[in-house]
């Protein structure tokens, strides 16, 4: 599995080298960019981790840096840097679904804590999308007869009155059961439906 990266996006480049020999200092993955275009650039979305940017920046803003990630359906936690005058914009942003955000100067733990607390999250969020992932394969392996079986099994239906709805025998939908049971990798009815309801969630 990849390492994961701090990404750095800041204007001012001593900021920038003091953070990288930070994030060097505790054996962390970093690189860092000059501006949010230039990391918009070189993003790669799969590469795990987070991101400390600066709130104010010349062209593209922290924030429009936060909107234009969203927009590409980037998960990667960002933590903003601002100057006192910028918290209500960082309070804003954090609304907006900004990680954290701290207001210079601060110090080195601080920071450190916040990105430990923000990579954790983003492992999480990629487990998690993983996990729907798998299932959503699952899912597309069924044959159109076994989706709608798995639909009324969902709902709730017995066998019985399955077979009815589908003008099948009892003993075709119980085979046709066992089938979705064995591709979707449930070992019970419960867990099968808890499956079906995390791919919802996702699509919801």
């Amino acid at each position: 599995m990849t390492e994961p990266s701090v990404f750095i996006v800041d204007d001012d480049k001593s900021v920038r080298e003091a953070l990288l020999f930070l994030m060097k200092s505790v054996q962390l993955n970093a690189s860092a960019y000059a501006s949010a275009k230039e990391f918009l650039t070189l993003f790669d979305p799969d590469c795990p981790g987070c991101l400390v940017s600066d709130i104010r920046m010349p062209g593209m803003s922290g924030l429009e840096l936060l909107q234009e990630l969203q927009q590409r359906n980037s998960q990667l936690p960002i933590i903003f840097i601002t100057g006192h005058g910028d918290v209500p914009m960082a309070v804003g942003a954090i609304k907006n679904g900004a990680e954290d955000f701290l207001t210079k100067p601060f110090r080195d733990q601080e920071l450190l804590d916040c990105i430990n607390t923000a990579i954790d999250k983003d492992k999480q969020l990629r487990s998690k999308k993983d996990a729907k992932d798998a299932i959503i394969r699952r899912l597309s392996s069924l044959t159109n007869r076994e989706k709608q079986v798995l639909d009324k099994v969902v709902a709730g239906k017995a066998n019985k009155v399955i077979a009815a709805d589908l003008s099948l025998s009892h003993r075709t939908v119980e085979v046709h059961r066992s089938h979705v049971m064995e591709k979707m990798q449930a070992r019970s009815l419960a867990e099968l439906v808890k499956l079906i309801q995390l791919v919802k969630q996702e699509q919801n």
